[in-house]
This record gives C-alpha cells, structure tokens and sequence, in this order.
C-alpha cells in the first residue's frame, strides 16, 4: 500500500448551465450534465478506493457539493486550469500526485498504477489526450516541486507540447494516448463505442 502517493479527480460540480460547455453547445445543456454526472460517478467508482494511493476530489466551485461520500476534497482555488493545479499539487502532503479529469471515458487503474511507476523514474508524466492536451499529468513533487503549466495554451492543440515545453531538462514519461468528451464530436465517438461500465 502506498497511501503516500496522491490522485486528484479534478471536477467541476454537475449542475445546469454551469462547466462542459462546449458539450452543452453541441448536445445541450441537459445532456452536458448527465454525461457530467455519469462520468463522476463512473470515475469515481473505477478509481477512488484502489488501496495503492490515497484519492482527492479537486473540486470547483471551492465550496460546493454534495460530493460523494467517503471522499476528501480538496478546492481548486482561482485562475486557469494550471494555476488550479499548481494550487492543489502545492496543498497535498509529501508524494507524487496524479491529476486526471472527470472527462475520461476509458481510464482504468492501470494507467494510475502506471503514472504512479514511472514517476519513479520521471519528473513527470502525461497521459496525451488525442485532441494535442493531456486527461492526465502527475508529478514527482521532489526534491522540489516543479510547475510546468506557465503560459500553456488550454483548451488548444498546443496544450500538452507548451506543458512539456516548461519541462525542459526535466524527465518526462508518456503514458498511453486516451480521449476526453469536451465536445460533440468526441460524444458522438463516445457514445458509438460505449459499452455497460
């Protein structure tokens, strides 16, 4: 057991109107938020109670809920998406943490387990989203901690390289390549393939 080692779910609370709005443009907002909520609770349930490292919840807005029970949480805080993770990976207690969305229809333990190895060897690692960002990034937090997310492009074909780019001289390992559900197009690829969780 190695509780020292930390994964965060970031997610934004499932609510109308409010996160995926990309998806909400192209499938509506209603069906924005089912998938939301489908995707929490599945990832969640994959993930949140493997033994091997201790699971946060990296919750937006900072006081919002309910949220599953049993589950620590911890706030995103302000600014984009890697001032949000700089602030939680800044938070945690001593290890390596693994950040993953709430957007990742195919992710298993195995690729958690595997981030978690290679940062053994790495100063980081991705997981390579097929749309150039990433649905993972985890870091190894010593001697010191690095912050690689100054001036990336989110939400752009650019993200993972302009991450990685901060990373320069650094050890960096790449996991395999997933899809995350942002748009209606990655939906629809979702949805053609979907089989019972």
């Amino acid at each position: 057991m190695h509780r020292l080692q930390h994964l965060v779910i970031f997610s934004r609370y499932p609510q109308l109107g409010a996160g995926k709005r990309r998806l909400a443009k192209d499938i509506g907002a209603v069906g924005a938020l089912r998938f939301q909520r489908l995707m929490v609770s599945r990832i969640v349930r994959r993930l949140a109670h493997d033994r091997r490292w201790t699971t946060w919840l990296g919750i937006t807005p900072d006081r919002s809920g309910p949220w599953p029970r049993g589950l620590p949480t911890i706030p995103q805080g302000r600014g984009d998406l890697g001032q949000r993770m700089v602030s939680v990976a800044r938070k945690l207690p001593p290890g390596p943490v693994v950040i993953v969305g709430s957007d990742i229809p195919g992710i298993s333990p195995a690729d958690i387990s595997d981030a978690f190895r290679v940062l053994g060897a790495n100063d980081a690692v991705f997981g390579p989203a097929t749309d150039g960002g990433y649905w993972l990034v985890g870091l190894r937090r010593r001697p010191h901690f690095i912050d690689p997310f100054a001036n990336v492009r989110w939400s752009s074909k650019h993200a993972l390289a302009d991450t990685v780019a901060n990373l320069a001289g650094k050890e960096v390992a790449m996991l395999r390549a997933l899809c995350d559900v942002d748009d209606g197009a990655s939906w629809h690829r979702h949805i053609s393939r979907e089989v019972p969780p």
